[in-house]
């Protein structure tokens, strides 16, 4: 079973299509890498959206989580940090990730959080963006336009690749 198939059935007590797209765009792994091959499809492995609405829904999906994300990354991870296994796991993403990341992040700034965010692979969208601009510091105005910025890259790349696919598949 696929991982499409798998969040249609999860979803299948919901009539709306467009709700549908929207939810699977919110999801942390899944995020608009996954909407929008499943908006474009055809019954029965998507909806047989076009492509500008598979688009732009899937960009409205994955950016609703980032305005919480950035808002609260700091305060939850700061009360988490009061228990030791909270603190450990925090203190080891915080150092494990300015080691890897840390020269980038400083050269590019705000282009580079819209780059990371906008290359569709796995762990790289909008999720992964805000735990990035939290752990650099980024102030919440260039965090969240990088994001946004970096999700329009990924959503055009995606919605091309998909459409292409399908047109030269089905």
């Amino acid at each position: 079973m696929t991982l499409e198939s798998t969040l249609l059935d999860f979803f299948s007590f919901i009539p709306n299509k467009e709700l549908i797209v929207v939810l699977i765009a919110m999801l942390p792994l899944a995020e608009l890498r996954v909407s929008i091959p499943v908006a474009i499809l055809k019954e029965p492995y998507g909806f047989g959206l076009d492509p500008f609405t598979a688009f732009y829904l899937s960009v409205i999906g994955n950016m609703i989580p980032v305005i919480p994300l950035l808002l609260f990354l700091e305060p939850v991870s700061n009360f988490l940090r009061r228990w030791r296994v909270g603190d450990i796991f925090f203190t080891w993403l915080f150092e494990r990730t300015h080691r890897k990341h840390n020269a980038k992040f400083e050269k590019y700034g705000s282009i580079g959080l819209a780059v990371f965010v906008g290359i569709p692979l796995p762990v790289t969208g909008a999720w992964t963006g805000c735990a990035a601009a939290f752990v650099f510091g980024f102030k919440f105005k260039n965090a969240f336009l990088a994001i946004l910025a970096g999700v329009i890259i990924a959503g055009a790349v995606v919605t091309t690749l998909a459409y292409m696919g399908i047109k030269i598949f089905i």
